[in-house]
C-alpha cells in the first residue's frame, strides 16, 4: 500500500496548487538543461560583489562563482556551495538569491561550483570538481582574503548530497578539514529510488522516476546494487566518525525525508554533532519556490544560526 503523505503545510498550499509537477526523463533532459541555461542571473544587491572565475579543473577549466561582501577588510570565512539539480541539471546562478542573503547576513564569502553533471559526466566528476574548489580556496586563501580555518561546505538537494560526499572525501584525504557541513534536503541514498511504499502525490519538484534517473545517470549503474564506489552514495558509508558537524533540514513530504533522518541519526551515533530540522508538511524545494513564506524564513534562520556557530561569527 502506498504511504499517502500528510497534508501540505498551510504556508505552502497556495504555491503548491500553482506549481506544475516536474519530472526529468532521458527524453526531456535536454529541455530542462536549455531552460536552466536561459534563466538570467538576478541582479545582485549593491553591497555584494559577484564574479565568475575560471580555474584549472579535472577536465578543462572549472568555473567558480564567488559572492563576497564589498565592505570586507579582514579575511572572511568561506562556504563552498554546491547547487541542486539531481546530478543532472543546474548552475550556480540558480542560487544567487540564497547566496546573496547569506553574504549579507553573515559577511562571509561563498564559492559556488559549476561542477560537471551526469549523464555526460558520471561519478566521480562532480565530486572531484568540488574537491578541486576546496583545494583552490585553501591555496588562494591569502590572495582572495579568505580565512581557510573557517571553511564550510554545503548545498541543497543533489548539491547537499555532493557536500556530504565531499565531507567524507576530505576527511579521508586528510589535507583539508572543513569545520561544518550545511545539508539542505540532501540526495543521499540511491536505494530510495527502489522503494515501493512511496508515491508522488506531493512530490512537486522531484519524483521517484526523476530520482531513479538521476542516480542511475550519476552512478552509471542500476540503483540499489550490492556495491557502489566509495563516496558515490553518502548514505552507504558505514563509518561517519570524525566528520565535520552538520546541519540537516528536510520536510516531511520530501522524497528524501526518511533517508535524511536516517543519515542524521547515523551521524549522531558516530559522535558527530548534527542538528536535524524537520518541517511538517513541506515538500522538496519548498524554500526555493516561495522564499517569503514564514515557514521558509524560520528554516533559513536556523541555517544562519548554525553557520554563525560553526564559522565562529
Amino acid at each position: 500500500m502506498p504511504n499517502h503523505a500528510s497534508p501540505i503545510h498551510p504556508d505552502l498550499q497556495e504555491i503548491a496548487r500553482k506549481s506544475p509537477k516536474i519530472e526529468i526523463t532521458p527524453s526531456n533532459l535536454w529541455l530542462y538543461n536549455l531552460l536552466v541555461a536561459l534563466v538570467p542571473a538576478p541582479k545582485s544587491p549593491g553591497n555584494i560583489h559577484v564574479e565568475n572565475i575560471s580555474i584549472p579543473g579535472n577536465d578543462g577549466n572549472l568555473r567558480l562563482r564567488l559572492y563576497r561582501p564589498k565592505s570586507a577588510s579582514a579575511p572572511t570565512p568561506v562556504l563552498v556551495w554546491l547547487h541542486g539539480g539531481g546530478y543532472l541539471i543546474g548552475k550556480p546562478e540558480m542560487d544567487d538569491p540564497y547566496c546573496a542573503e547569506l553574504v549579507q547576513q553573515l559577511g562571509i564569502t561563498i564559492v559556488s561550483v559549476d561542477y560537471r553533471r551526469a549523464p555526460k559526466h558520471p561519478f566521480p566528476a562532480a565530486l572531484e570538481d568540488a574537491y578541486t574548489a576546496l583545494e583552490w580556496v585553501v591555496a588562494r586563501a591569502q590572495e582572495q582574503n579568505l580565512d581557510a580555518s573557517r571553511l564550510a561546505i554545503g548545498g541543497n538537494s543533489a548539491g547537499a548530497g555532493l557536500a556530504a560526499s565531499l565531507a567524507q572525501l576530505a576527511h579521508d584525504r586528510g589535507a583539508i578539514r572543513p569545520v561544518f557541513q550545511l545539508l539542505i534536503y540532501p540526495m543521499l541514498d540511491d536505494r530510495t529510488a527502489l522503494r515501493t511504499d512511496l508515491d508522488d502525490i506531493n512530490n512537486l519538484t522531484w519524483t521517484q522516476n526523476s530520482n531513479r534517473f538521476g542516480w542511475e545517470s550519476y552512478l552509471g549503474m542500476a540503483c540499489g546494487t550490492g556495491k557502489v564506489p566509495a563516496y558515490a552514495v553518502p548514505a552507504r558509508r558505514k563509518d561517519l566518525s570524525g566528520l565535520a558537524p552538520a546541519w540537516l533540514g528536510v520536510g516531511t513530504l520530501d522524497l528524501f525525508h526518511a533517508e535524511n533522518v536516517a543519515y542524521a541519526q547515523h551521524l549522531k551515533e558516530s559522535n558527530v554533532d548534527c542538528e536535524l530540522v524537520v518541517i511538517p508538511g513541506a515538500f522538496h524545494g519548498f524554500d526555493v519556490i516561495d522564499r517569503q513564506a514564514p515557514l521558509v524564513q524560520e528554516f533559513r534562520k536556523s541555517q544562519i544560526a548554525a553557520l554563525k556557530k560553526y564559522l565562529r561569527l
